[in-house]
């Protein structure tokens, strides 16, 4: 699926200098290549899944189309105060400082089968921070799910404790 890679753009110095942002913004608006990544995906994981967990944001767009396609629900892990009701929190650390994830307290019942989904491994910290606010929830986590790792960030590291698929790699910056 590497030919997948093809369709993202790098764009260098974005959001700081000295990052090479992966822009999925060109794989999505074709067709094609967006049902593609979605099938890659989707055969990452043939087993039952109750619940697909979007991460905030990018991962809310292949969650949901996933959720979809495996006929399960579909949970959104936002950013702090962007959910009505009664949450779940969980912080992790950014490289300068920390930042706080939520989920729906009432959003994942005990023992549901959860897949985690985002765009994007690249440190892992808000991939684990998720998998900790799930597993609060008595959430099953059946692995996670990622269209790009950037492996020489040891995102997995943070996630040895659960199955980690993704789809395009890239290996250095």
């Amino acid at each position: 699926m590497q030919d997948l890679a093809r369709y993202i753009r790098t764009v260098p110095d974005f959001p700081k200098a000295g990052i090479q942002f992966k822009d999925i913004t060109t794989l999505l608006k074709d067709p094609e290549a967006f049902r593609r990544s979605l099938d890659a995906m989707k055969a990452r994981f043939q087993e039952p899944v109750d619940v697909i967990v979007g991460i905030e944001s990018r991962g809310f767009i292949f969650g949901g189309a996933l959720a979809a396609s495996y006929g399960a629900g579909f949970v959104p892990a936002r950013k702090q105060g962007k959910l009505p009701a009664e949450v779940e929190q969980e912080t992790y650390e950014l490289e300068y400082g920390a930042d706080q994830l939520e989920i729906h307290k009432d959003a994942i019942r005990p023992g549901q089968k959860v897949l985690i989904v985002d765009d994007l491994l690249a440190t892992g910290g808000t991939a684990a921070a998720t998998a900790r606010l799930v597993k609060k929830l008595g959430g099953d986590i059946v692995g996670l799910l990622f269209l790009i790792e950037l492996t020489f960030l040891n995102g997995r590291e943070k996630l040895k404790d659960f199955r980690v698929e993704s789809i395009i790699q890239y290996a250095e910056e």
